[in-house]
């Protein structure tokens, strides 16, 4: 598969997962300034003083879609772009928009050509889970480095590319066996192509996802690096939440208490 043919694949299947009503592609339609300040706080690990003030700052939503992140950025007065893939996202981050009056920019696309920006566009770009469902990743790197601005800040969630390929099916009696080869730039293959999507009845549907890619930690950081970014923390899923170590093995729950799954990461452009 072509890089158009990968492109189109992925943009097919998140807009499958939205009209699924995915939890990640569902608005966020009941914010005020405290609970969307406490939203992008819990769910970036944002360093102290990042969030103070972010009327008029220029912020980017990178392969963000679904009117959530932009959403808490557009209550704070921030003047909000979003970039994404799926058009059916895109459509959700303009109801979150129209829902809260602010004005929104949205522009479709493949992260990892990001030409359509200026040099220093922005004041910040958060990144959410994305940036392993394109293979290279160093081209989103270096897109980010070029339109961010001079101590501008970048935040990134990734995979853990150490335990990228475990799923909760792969429990054998003792653990959860890697399988395939640690190599950065590769597909990773899972068991099923199908993630399951919780309905509102409580029933799940089955929908195929988007194809993921492994990224080397020493890719992603020392991108970042020789692009004159300073790495302000790293953190993983555990962090944020007690993991529940006597869950059933072989369920979602326990291969988070041995294995996080995530990863994330905040960085600053140093001054020009």
């Amino acid at each position: 598969m072509d890089t158009n043919d990968l492109i189109q694949h992925n943009r097919e299947r998140w807009n499958d997962l939205a009209a699924a009503n995915l939890t990640y592609t569902r608005p966020l339609l009941d914010f005020d300034k405290t609970t969307a300040r406490e939203w992008l706080l819990f769910h970036g690990t944002v360093p102290a003083g990042v969030l103070d003030n972010l009327q008029g700052q220029d912020v980017l939503c990178l392969a963000s879609g679904g009117g959530q992140q932009s959403a808490a950025f557009g209550v704070l007065g921030a003047n909000v772009t979003v970039f994404d893939l799926s058009d059916t996202q895109l459509a959700r981050d303009q109801e979150a928009a129209n829902h809260y009056g602010y004005s929104l920019t949205v522009e479709q696309g493949d992260m990892q050509d990001l030409s359509r920006f200026a040099d220093d566009s922005f004041d910040l770009i958060w990144q959410p889970y994305s940036i392993n469902f394109v293979p290279d990743a160093r081209a989103v790197l270096h897109g980010v480095a070029r339109i961010l601005r001079s101590s501008g800040y970048y935040r990134l969630q990734f995979a853990n590319p150490f335990l990228m390929e475990l799923e909760e099916e792969n429990w054998d009696g003792n653990g959860y066996p890697l399988n395939q080869a640690y190599v950065d730039e590769a597909e990773v293959l899972f068991a099923s192509p199908e993630w399951d999507v919780w309905q509102d009845d409580g029933t799940i549907k089955k929908v195929v996802g988007p194809r993921e890619f492994r990224h080397a930690l020493s890719t992603i950081i020392n991108e970042l690096i020789g692009h004159g970014f300073t790495i302000l923390g790293v953190w993983e899923d555990t962090d944020r939440t007690v993991p529940d170590a006597q869950a059933k093995p072989g369920t979602w729950e326990h291969l988070l208490a041995v294995a996080p799954q995530f990863m994330r990461l905040w960085a600053r452009k140093l001054e020009n």
